[in-house]
């Protein structure tokens, strides 16, 4: 297992994943371009297998009926990670426009972006899957009409704030959430914990973006800043719903000895997302208690 420090691994997987996923030219040195792309995928893979570990004792390996797996993962929205964090209700009620715009910054900086993790999440998935990842994709497009593409929803935010995020200017636990949804859906051993971590991104956002929006409507913030966090608020709801229904619970049907990865992966992103509420929380000096489980 790697010794660097968690400040150092994630600022150097985050550099590597914001390459990794651009469109590159031929080089001729291709050969050095793989071995030194392979020194950075070990170390990924240790971060995530030592992910894995940490959240070990809060898998319950024999829930595989997809109907009882479903109402744990359900669950989640009430009693996992991070839910009902503190920081939400202060964002929305007592933050000024600088915290709100650091906390902003922090969260766009070195995204992946849910469109492309669909995208990488879905191949080779059974056909009912796929077909509901494709239509999450749509969504997550636009439907086809560039201005409402949620991608483009967030880059406008970004400019109309005039933010400047930066990699090297993220808190580690940033950098991690988003090195851990990238390495999920990237690599094929993982693909039934990306779905997991998919799924609960999509069954826990709705409450935070609507808190969010709401700090921002309170500070006086132009409606487009926050169109983004106001249409996560609401269409997220729907896509949770059907991301149970048509990926998750006929694949726990299908094959139950997925249940436990599927689940790994729910925890894993779960577990990733308190630990950047509780930095946030420190870095904006809230005086409150926040979770610590």
């Amino acid at each position: 297992m790697t010794t660097m420090k968690p400040e150092q691994l994630h600022l150097t997987l985050a550099h590597f994943n914001s390459q990794r996923l651009l469109p590159a030219m031929l080089t001729t040195n291709w050969q050095n371009d793989l071995a030194r792309e392979y020194e950075f995928k070990l170390l990924e893979g240790q971060f995530l297998e030592q992910l894995r570990q940490d959240i070990a004792p809060h898998i319950v390996q024999t829930i595989t009926d997809a109907t009882a797996f479903i109402a744990w993962f359900e669950s989640l929205q009430v009693n996992g990670f991070g839910q009902h964090h503190p920081l939400f209700d202060w964002l929305a009620t007592t933050a000024t426009h600088e915290q709100m715009c650091w906390f902003l910054t922090q969260e766009v900086a070195g995204e992946a972006g849910f469109d492309d993790l669909v995208a990488y999440t879905q191949v080779k998935l059974p056909v009912r899957a796929k077909l509901e990842c494709a239509r999450n994709y749509w969504d997550e497009m636009g439907r086809g009409k560039k201005g409402a593409m949620h991608g483009l929803l967030l880059e406008r935010m970004v400019q109309l704030l005039d933010l400047k995020p930066d990699i090297n200017s993220t808190v580690w636990q940033a950098l991690a959430l988003n090195n851990t949804m990238v390495g999920l859906a990237l690599n094929r051993r993982y693909a039934y914990q990306s779905i997991g971590a998919l799924g609960v991104i999509e069954l826990t956002a709705p409450t935070r973006a609507a808190k969010v929006a709401a700090g921002m409507t309170r500070l006086g913030f132009d409606p487009h800043t926050y169109a983004y966090f106001d249409l996560h608020a609401a269409l997220d709801v729907i896509h949770a719903r059907a991301w149970l229904d048509e990926v998750i619970k006929p694949m726990v049907e299908d094959n139950p000895s997925c249940a436990p990865l599927i689940a790994e992966g729910a925890l894993m992103r779960l577990r990733c997302g308190l630990d950047c509420f509780d930095r946030y929380a420190h870095e904006l000096s809230a005086h409150f208690t926040t979770e610590t489980d």
